[in-house]
């Protein structure tokens, strides 16, 4: 593989160090640790973007490529996650029930996905990269406030419908399939007819 085309994985695996640092700045409780970790977590999410972009645009987006960058986008949201309840620990007693039913629905779309394909999730729906978004933004709030009400509610609500719509989307496809941009394209393929890709956001 040409050094080209390695920058797509280096993004991806680039984002799994950042969250492990993100978690690192924490448990050492460092001083500015507020800055550091929105710096990094900006830097995850750019990655996030741009690895999916250059692949499509090379024309190396392959499933192992997309279900690689699925899977490390999880570790990268857990890492961001227990980073952020080290240092705001009430926020997420405060919320915990809300939190467990968001953490038990988004491992739910993981083990419907392995019971049926054997695989993990690699949908990267349309639903699911608004979803980051917002949990980007939340998680920007928790970190400079230690608490979050009207957008945590919002993106609690987005999350819920977004992991859904995932689990929806599994069930009804025949055979797995990644980039998969909503439920409507998921009863298309399942009906052998061609979607329609963004090429940039869902090639």
């Amino acid at each position: 593989m040409s050094m080209k085309n390695s920058i797509p994985k280096a993004l991806i695996i680039s984002r799994l160090l950042i969250g492990f640092i993100i978690v690192s700045l924490s448990l050492l409780n460092i001083s500015n640790y507020s800055v550091f970790a929105i710096t990094l977590l900006t830097i995850g999410l750019l990655t996030d973007i741009l690895d999916g972009i250059i692949a499509r645009k090379l024309n190396i987006s392959t499933q192992t490529l997309r279900r690689l960058d699925s899977t490390i986008d999880q570790i990268f949201f857990i890492s961001v996650a227990v980073a952020t309840y080290i240092q705001c620990p009430t926020f997420f007693s405060t919320n915990k029930i809300m939190l467990t039913l968001l953490f038990s629905v988004e491992a739910c779309t993981y083990l419907v996905s392995f019971i049926k394909f054997r695989k993990e999730i690699a949908t990267h729906s349309i639903g699911a990269k608004l979803w980051t978004l917002l949990l980007f933004s939340t998680l920007i709030q928790i970190i400079l406030q230690c608490e979050s009400t009207t957008l945590f509610y919002i993106c609690f609500w987005v999350g819920l419908a977004t992991r859904l719509e995932i689990i929806a989307i599994i069930l009804v496809l025949k055979n797995w399939t990644n980039d998969v941009p909503t439920i409507y394209h998921a009863f298309q393929i399942r009906n052998n007819k061609a979607i329609k890709r963004h090429k940039l956001f869902n090639g």
